[in-house]
């Protein structure tokens, strides 16, 4: 996903910055979910966040992230709003403690190349199309060839040109994606990698940005990701390997938005229950995935359920029942005594 229409989903949900809150229609809250809490006191930080279900978002989420940031034995914190909840927004904070697992990202370029003027247009176009796709309701795309095609025709037109237009660039798009302090621009090379017809290269770049410094390029590199995993599972003896480790680090990132994408990623890479694979995303990741399975709002649990359910044994059909019948913790202790047994 484009990282304009990645940060333009949060904007909608009531993400903030520091507008003052006299000047804007604070969005109000509707669930206050919480993930990386390991050892601190959950009223504490609660206490600390100074806004309870029903208020409004509060006008300068970094003063809050400051106040939490003070509570001994957390290093860092991270809120995020996310829409909704029965039209209310969902508040995730997120900490890293002292002694957690970290998430390793690159420091912010600092150069000043750009893509060519004609390679940032086309980019730009297809911008344009797709989100004039998605406020008509066409959403779907075919990630076959191991990039997207939208089901739209303009946008799928556009996009078509792009394995020749990065084949002729390419050079360019590799030094933006490394050395541009311009997110914008680095987000248009990771969205255009994805589409260089060597696969292997566009993999190498990818998984670059995936430890990007901003988090909608980090976001813009997952989607493509996630299509060369399907490339790479309908094209089994090709030379394309995609190995999860960079997903499950990121399930201990401190943004909510990496989380999300890393799950994703890590349903497809688990679906045939490679047991190597498993095993690291238990050793690696457990805590946090239990943690996220038991997030109040269905729909952002159940990607974390759903592994923890494979951590623990059980076959989707099993893992889906579970849920529906709530049986949440049953799922979730099984995969713990999993851990504790090996």
């Amino acid at each position: 996903m484009p990282k304009q229409i990645y940060l333009a989903i949060f904007l909608a949900a009531g993400a903030w910055a520091q507008t003052p809150a006299a000047s804007i229609q604070v969005p109000t809250i509707g669930v206050i979910d919480f993930y990386g809490v390991r050892k601190t006191a959950l009223d504490k930080i609660r206490k600390t966040l100074a806004v309870k279900v029903g208020d409004p978002l509060p006008a300068s989420k970094s003063d809050v992230e400051e106040r939490i940031d003070d509570i001994s034995g957390v290093t860092s914190s991270h809120l995020e709003a996310v829409c909704c909840e029965a039209g209310k927004i969902i508040l995730y904070v997120g900490l890293e403690e002292t002694g957690a697992p970290h998430f390793d990202i690159r420091e912010e370029p600092e150069g000043d190349s750009k893509l060519p003027d004609a390679v940032f247009t086309e980019y730009r176009r297809f911008l344009d199309s797709f989100g004039d796709a998605a406020r008509r309701g066409v959403s779907a795309r075919d990630q076959t060839k191991g990039y997207a095609l939208s089901a739209d025709a303009l946008a799928r037109e556009i996009q078509e040109k792009f394995p020749e237009l990065v084949t002729q660039n390419i050079a360019e798009i590799r030094e933006v994606l490394r050395s541009s302090y311009d997110e914008e621009q680095r987000a248009a090379a990771a969205y255009l990698a994805s589409y260089n017809p060597k696969k292997v290269e566009a993999l190498s770049d990818l998984q670059l940005a995936l430890r990007d410094s901003d988090p909608g390029v980090r976001g813009v590199a997952s989607e493509g990701l996630t299509g060369l995993m399907v490339y790479a599972r309908l094209n089994p003896d090709g030379e394309l390997k995609i190995a999860p480790t960079w997903f499950i680090e990121m399930l201990n990132s401190l943004s909510w938005s990496d989380r999300t994408y890393a799950m994703k990623a890590l349903d497809l890479l688990t679906e045939d229950r490679d047991a190597a694979v498993i095993d690291t995303l238990r050793e690696r990741a457990l805590p946090a995935l239990v943690e996220m399975s038991r997030w109040q709002t269905p729909q952002h649990a159940l990607p974390a359920f759903i592994l923890t359910g494979r951590i623990a044994g059980f076959n989707d059909p099993q893992i889906h029942d579970a849920w529906a019948k709530g049986q949440r913790e049953a799922v979730i202790g099984a995969a713990q005594a999993k851990k504790k047994t090996r």
